[in-house]
């Protein structure tokens, strides 16, 4: 169970680098001149990267859980 625990914690890594991205690349896109339609975009993808990496983190914590409470 172990190795559960560290695949699950590098997941949540994973996910926090993630949300870390999606924080820097709306920041830069704030700064842009950019028009209304392109600016939706651009921030839809940011919010499918959101979400992804909001799931992804989820699952690593789960996964951590499951590991202590089995091992």
């Amino acid at each position: 169970m172990d190795s559960l625990i560290w695949i699950g914690a590098a997941n949540s890594l994973a996910g926090v680098v993630g949300l870390g991205w999606c924080i820097v690349y709306v920041m830069k896109l704030r700064r842009q001149t950019l028009d209304d339609s392109e600016m939706r975009a651009r921030m839809q993808k940011a919010v499918i990267m959101n979400f992804a990496a909001l799931g992804v983190s989820t699952l690593g914590l789960m996964m951590v859980v499951v590991g202590i409470f089995l091992g």
